[in-house]
């Protein structure tokens, strides 16, 4: 009489320990891409260098408030008129204490110099275009080509290809900085063209 000698049966997955591993992977995957993405992130918000920044502004109103404007740079916010200035582009300049309280409401003041060439009036142009929390105006003697401002923020810039402005838009229209986050930057004064 022979005996067969049984072999042990091989361990098979069970569907548990397979979707395990589809649990395990789908997750690191998961992870792979979010650090891609901060550090995506990181190295845009990493290039806006030149940044100014300004502590302890007011936010009171006043409707005759005076701007110390002698460095030739806009106010980058403090007291303001009650009325703020509807976001968008204009082709005049317009009036500071208006602008002030679009900033206090998460607006990003693009501003140049009125001799900048049209060109690159246009670049800034396309860039604030569609965006509803920027206001472009030029801005009379101003001491840099281009000028962004937040509420407490500001970058000048020399050209309108420098991939600061950009990122400033992104990083700062609505940003952290924002004092009155929620409020509009519509139904306020000036009619812009764009």
């Amino acid at each position: 009489m022979r005996r067969s000698i049984k072999k042990p049966k091989k361990a098979e997955e069970t569907p548990m320990k397979k979707n395990k591993w589809v649990i395990v992977g789908g997750v690191m995957l998961g992870m792979v891409a979010l650090f891609g993405l901060l550090a995506l992130s990181f190295q845009d918000t990493a290039a806006i260098h030149g940044l100014q920044h300004y502590l302890g502004l007011e936010r009171n109103h006043d409707e005759n408030v005076v701007y110390d404007i002698s460095n030739g740079l806009p106010p980058a916010g403090g007291i303001h008129s009650a009325r703020w200035q509807n976001c968008g582009i204009y082709n005049q300049p317009v009036e500071m204490k208006h602008a002030v309280h679009s900033l206090e409401h998460g607006a990003v003041w693009l501003t140049y110099h009125p001799d900048l060439p049209q060109a690159q009036v246009e670049k800034l142009r396309r860039l604030a275009r569609g965006q509803a929390f920027v206001l472009m105006s030029p801005f009379p003697d101003q001491a840099s080509p281009i000028v962004l401002t937040a509420w407490g923020l500001q970058l000048q810039v020399e050209n309108a290809d420098d991939r600061r402005i950009p990122n400033f838009i992104q990083m700062y229209q609505l940003g952290p900085q924002t004092p009155e986050r929620g409020a509009t930057c519509r139904s306020g004064v000036g009619e812009p063209i764009g």
